[in-house]
């Protein structure tokens, strides 16, 4: 049984900004909170096939997981997927215009492939569901202010 969680967030910027801060991988740890070291593993523009490692931190501890983009669509959304610890992991993020800036949506899906995890899965998936939203929640409020503190000095200065 997977579990899944999704959150969104209102961005005061255009969408074009603020999928290029989201998809700016190299320095995430600058614009979330959460993320304390990233390694780029492939070189050149971001795109299918990218690959990184993310250093965040998780349940209070260090975990660090190798993601890759395996879907991309410029200035709209990216997939990243990983395998770790008897999971398999799907972060798809997507970027639309509203009226006043922009919509982000984060959707989260691990799939449990270990009898192990699936036994835990089904034992405290709430309790995993509501870290996951939390902590999506803290990853798109610190990429809100991050793209909205660049953006008001690039408004003043046209």
């Amino acid at each position: 049984m997977p579990l899944s969680c999704t959150v969104k967030q209102l961005v005061n910027a255009p969408a074009e900004v603020v999928f290029a801060a989201a998809s700016d991988f190299a320095n995430a740890p600058s614009r979330i909170t959460g993320i304390t070291k990233m390694e780029m593993l492939t070189t050149g523009p971001v795109g299918v096939g990218t690959r990184f490692r993310e250093t965040r931190v998780m349940f209070g501890k260090q975990a660090t997981e190798t993601m890759e983009v395996i879907d991309f669509k410029p200035g709209r959304s990216y997939t990243l997927g990983a395998t770790s610890h008897g999971c398999t992991y799907r972060t798809t993020l997507s970027v639309r215009p509203v009226a006043g800036g922009s919509e982000v949506e984060l959707d989260f899906i691990g799939t449990p492939l270990t009898f192990s995890r699936k036994v835990m899965a089904a034992l405290m998936g709430w309790m995993i569901n509501k870290a996951c939203v939390k902590a999506i929640g803290q990853d798109l409020s610190d990429l809100k202010a991050s793209v909205e503190r660049e953006a008001v000095p690039a408004a003043r200065s046209t």
